[in-house]
């Protein structure tokens, strides 16, 4: 499974980081980053919470 961030939506208000920070990161600008190329699968869980949770809607997994 993999995370994309939609740069256009995400308003860097961190619920991703929160939900899983394993995968997601704050740039030094303050917007979502993918931290890993490949999502575990004990990360994936909280991957799709992230997924679910972000207000802009700014997450996709695949």
């Amino acid at each position: 499974m993999k995370a994309l961030i939609d740069e256009d939506r995400c308003r860097g208000h961190g619920v991703c980081v929160s939900v899983c920070p394993e995968v997601f990161d704050l740039s030094d600008d303050g917007f979502a980053v993918v931290r890993v190329a490949e999502i575990d699968a004990a990360d994936e869980s909280a991957a799709k919470e992230a997924e679910r949770t972000c207000p802009e809607r700014a997450i996709t997994l695949s």
